[in-house]
């Protein structure tokens, strides 16, 4: 044992190594930063011979070689990003895993453009003094959604919780039983209500309510009448909801605040395509709501934000709240959230080049024309391909009920299984995420770009090989 820990090379002979001097030189890495990575392969290799039973047989090759390889490996994990760019081959178009929403090219420039320079992110150029972040894009907002105020958050958890805290706090807000929701990382609404000190007051039963359940339960201590949109879960059968006109008429009767959680934030009007029955936001104002929330990063097809608007006295006393500091979004979301809401107002040719938007509305036969395409344009000798029929999602916890019509590829290798082919493909430079059904691989065409797919070609001919 004590022959092979001398045998391990001080620090600083390995600095001077080849290997590690081409490293540090065509990486500008920094002095320190190879040093620390030297001295942690240099413990690891004596704790390994301090732990082994076999100690001759346990090192095998030159140390010098062992550790040099070791800190190249620890310097390719160190420049590899840890958040990367990853192919959505699943089909599920706001894929929450996969970051949700692809910004739209416009809206990237945008955010590269402010980012990269000094911005009047609270400076107002007109008269040359401080501003608000709140009137950056207000006027947008306001325009599409019809509200006569609106503003930004981070997301729309955080707009729950600010409303909930800002206008409820030690109030009593009622909600349908059936609308207890809980949405991804165990997001509860009934949680977020009693963070905020707002107190629940739960009426009907999971499947039907009615709005005498509504006027029964109001009282002086009454804050707030709250719709949240099931948007990740559909109720079938025997079952009854209070319609939204009935309830904000209730509300404004008693003087109480009627708040809608939209969720996932239709601007786009779906149900006119046929897709789901997702309540378009500026319908929902225009039924008189008081304030609605919706995330910018699902339907919208923008940067992660939450999104309240509604009627002035209320979004203003939002603005002058404290946490509207503490929720409060940078420069580059409000850069990218500018240029998609510019989109749906410039028009139709405009809007559909947000990414989400193209995704939803792709026709199966032009995604099938891809398909056919790219397997013409693939020999391969191992992997087998073929084009199947499949169903995509939207995703993000929107339109649950909704399937999409799309068609994609499977593949199978002779040597390896779907769950071994899956990982090659996760591995690859850029990784390219599919979905295993059945033990099969398959990659839906509906979520590929065009870039997508030629990565996808190369990829496939990089894993096409007898043994994987």
């Amino acid at each position: 044992m004590q022959e092979l820990l001398r045998q391990i090379p001080p620090v600083h002979e390995v600095q001077k190594m080849e290997g590690i001097v081409k490293l540090q030189k065509e990486n500008q890495l920094d002095n320190n930063l190879i040093t620390n990575w030297i001295q942690q392969e240099i413990n690891d290799l004596r704790d390994l011979i301090l732990a082994s039973k076999d100690r001759k047989d346990s090192i095998t090759g030159n140390m010098e070689d062992r550790i040099v390889q070791g800190v190249e490996r620890r310097a390719i994990r160190w420049l590899t990003p840890s958040l990367r760019r990853v192919i959505n081959g699943t089909g599920t178009i706001l894929h929450t895993n996969l970051g949700r929403a692809p910004l739209s090219k416009e809206a990237i420039e945008q955010v590269v453009e402010v980012s990269s320079h000094y911005s009047n992110l609270e400076y107002q150029l007109d008269v040359g003094k401080r501003g608000s972040r709140h009137s950056i894009i207000e006027s947008l907002l306001q325009e599409i959604t019809g509200a006569e105020a609106c503003m930004v958050v981070n997301n729309n958890a955080a707009a729950v919780y600010l409303i909930l805290r800002a206008l409820a706090k030690d109030k009593e807000v009622i909600v349908s039983r059936g609308e207890l929701v809980e949405i991804g990382g165990s997001f509860r609404v009934s949680a977020i209500m009693d963070e905020s000190d707002a107190k629940l007051i739960e009426v009907g039963t999971t499947n039907k309510t009615h709005l005498y359940d509504f006027e029964g339960a109001i009282n002086e201590d009454t804050a707030m009448l709250m719709k949240v949109h099931t948007s990740n879960f559909k109720i079938i059968g025997f079952t009854e909801s209070v319609p939204r006109d009935k309830m904000i008429q209730l509300a404004h009767d008693q003087q109480v605040i009627y708040y809608e959680d939209l969720g996932s934030g239709a601007i786009y009007n779906y149900e006119e395509e046929g897709i789901g029955d997702e309540p378009a936001v500026r319908k929902v104002i225009d039924s008189g709501a008081d304030v609605v929330s919706f995330s910018g990063d699902k339907l919208l097809g923008g940067p992660q934000s939450g999104i309240i608007a509604g009627k002035k006295q209320i979004i203003d006393r939002l603005k002058k709240h404290q946490l509207a500091r503490v929720l409060r979004v940078d420069k580059m979301t409000f850069a990218a959230l500018e240029a998609t809401l510019k989109a749906y107002l410039k028009g139709k040719e405009h809007r559909n080049k947000i990414p989400v938007i193209q995704n939803i509305l792709k026709k199966p036969h032009d995604i099938e024309v891809q398909v056919e395409d790219f397997l013409s344009s693939v020999p391969t000798t191992y992997i087998n391909m073929e084009k199947v029929s499949l169903t995509s999602q939207i995703g993000g916890g929107t339109m649950p009920e909704v399937e999409l019509e799309s068609v994609g590829i499977k593949l199978n290798h002779p040597t390896a299984s779907a769950h071994q082919l899956e990982a090659c493909f996760r591995s690859y430079s850029i990784p390219i995420i599919g979905r295993i059904l059945d033990q099969e691989l398959y990659f839906d065409f509906r979520t590929l770009t065009v870039d997508d797919l030629l990565i996808l070609q190369k990829a496939v001919l990089a894993n096409d090989q007898k043994n994987l």
